[in-house]
């Protein structure tokens, strides 16, 4: 009986170094294939380009930024299950353990064939990482069956030197060692290069052109400094992040180009030295995700730098009856925007500076879209390589395709940022401020109400565009007890943002945000 559980023990063992042997030997081809070639990441790219719609709502509701960390983890927690059950299989019934790990393989091939960047070569990564572990685990598995170390009594004969034909636990205890560890260090090693390649060293040394249309001045009273609000400029490391970019893509200026094609009078291709040739703008512009709840954070707002969107389109001149524009990123994702939004004179742009720096990767280096008043799932296209001229009865974008709105302007929101939910205040003055926002239309006012009493008008900051959020404050005589505070706001065309709470999808969240906290006298 223990000769048998420790065989079943060392089977487990065996598939789980396997597959962690092959994944690195993937890891490793696609190093020297191509960033996008990564089998791990071909798979989760896969995973959440076909699952549906109501999981990838879930896991943006449920884990916010983080939804791709959890998948990556869920990822890593089935592989480790089924890497462990294909070595049972293997020990106990072979060669079932090695169909599971093909199987598996060949997922990951169909995983590269499908993604919007395939090249043929994107095959080679998986189908190594397959043959690494179908080979590691059928070796590994013929020295799973125990043997004993030393002489085993025999009650009928003279005592045997050895029980199997497997390795000493010595030997196998050795095996596994070396391939586990030569299997982290090629995943470290391949990872450190990919973190330190030439894109990242690029940025660090590029200079942002001389602006041509400098951002006006912030004018005193746009930030109100209370303590707990919202800054009126969001930093680089704190902007919020949201795309389906599992693997940050890694484009560099000397390869990127922009082509420019469909209903145009001239097609034309951009490289980074001719938009370094043009005039470079900056503005201040806020951003606002469709996935934001009510009162939630997937908003920003960043001084921004690059070139006018209109005077590119300009170059390869609009046809008649065109009414989008279809932007495809390096890794193929793709976003729909209304051509009016980019020719009706708003400060639509393709940046490549983000608060005084390049673009960081994560946000789009070399160039993305930025495009006020619309959400950025129909405009904020990153990594952005490719422009289709087109109409939107013709061409649907990736999340159109999945049932999300089509031309989504941005609804007005308010938020309450300071105090803090469930927080205690004592009697007495209580400051209640928060952020509002209705880009490209402006924040005309902000009310407050406790509990079901009057709304109250809040004290609006000042104004710095009509496409920027604005900061508001409320004093609150507050009395002892339990209270709920509500806010919402109205914008520059006097629409009030409606109290029935709509959910983000398809087309951006409504409601008015509240926050409880307890009075103390």
């Amino acid at each position: 009986m223990r000769a048998s559980t420790e065989k079943y023990v060392r089977a487990g063992i065996s598939g789980l170094v396997a597959v962690g042997c092959g994944v690195a030997s993937g890891e490793l081809v696609a190093l020297a294939v191509s960033p996008f070639a990564s089998p791990y990441q071909a798979v989760a790219a896969f995973l959440v380009d076909h699952s549906p719609a109501f999981a990838r709502e879930f896991a943006i509701h449920t884990f916010g930024t983080n939804d791709k960390q959890a998948l990556m983890f869920g990822m890593v927690a089935v592989i480790v299950v089924l890497a462990v059950v294909a070595g049972i299989l293997q020990a106990r019934r072979p060669p079932l353990g090695l169909v599971v790990v093909v199987l598996f393989a060949a997922f990951g091939v169909l995983a590269a064939v499908t993604r919007p960047t395939f090249e043929p070569f994107y095959i080679l990564p998986p189908a190594v990482s397959g043959l690494v572990s179908g080979l590691v685990l059928v070796l590994l598995c013929r020295g799973a069956q125990p043997r004993s170390d030393g002489p085993v009594e025999s009650g009928e004969g003279p005592a045997r030197s050895s029980v199997g034909g497997g390795w000493s636990r010595r030997q196998f205890a050795g095996a596994i060692g070396v391939l586990a560890v030569a299997s982290a260090a090629s995943v470290l090693v391949a990872r450190q290069v990919a973190r330190t390649g030439g894109v990242i060293a690029e940025r660090m040394r590029a200079v942002l052109p001389k602006v041509s249309s400098a951002a006006a001045p912030i004018p005193a009273g746009t930030d109100v400094a209370v303590d707990g609000v919202t800054p009126f400029v969001t930093g680089n490391g704190t902007f919020y992040r949201i795309d389906t970019a599992l693997q940050v893509p890694q484009l560099s200026t000397r390869d990127w180009r922009l082509r420019i094609h469909g209903m145009v009078d001239r097609e034309i291709t951009l490289s980074w030295d001719d938009l370094m040739s043009m005039p470079a703008m900056e503005r201040i512009i806020t951003l606002s995700c469709v996935s934001n709840e009510v009162g939630g954070d997937l908003a920003g707002n960043a001084r921004w730098l690059g070139f006018p969107m209109r005077d590119i389109l300009d170059r390869a001149g609009v046809r008649s009856g065109a009414d989008m524009l279809l932007s495809t990123s390096i890794d193929g994702w793709t976003s729909g925007t209304p051509l009016q939004a980019i020719t009706d004179g708003r400060d639509a742009m393709l940046a490549i500076g983000m608060n005084g720096e390049p673009l960081p990767l994560e946000h789009g280096y070399p160039v993305r879209q930025v495009i006020p008043g619309l959400y950025g799932f129909v405009s904020a296209c990153k990594w952005v390589v490719d422009w289709e001229i087109t109409r939107f009865d013709r061409a649907q974008a990736y999340w159109t395709k999945r049932g999300w709105g089509v031309r989504a302007p941005i609804k007005t929101a308010s938020r309450i940022d300071r105090p803090a939910p469930l927080s205690r205040q004592p009697a007495g003055r209580v400051v209640v401020a928060g952020t509002a926002w209705a880009q490209h239309r402006g924040v005309r006012g902000v009310e407050v109400r406790v509990d079901d009493g009057p709304w109250q008008p809040a004290t609006l900051a000042t104004e710095y565009s009509v496409d920027t959020w604005r900061q508001w404050t409320w004093d609150w005589d507050a009395t002892p007890g339990q209270h709920t505070v509500h806010c919402r706001a109205t914008d520059a065309a006097g629409r009030t943002q409606p109290e029935q709470r709509v959910a983000p999808i398809p087309d951006g969240a409504t409601g008015w945000h509240s926050r409880v906290f307890r009075i103390e006298g």
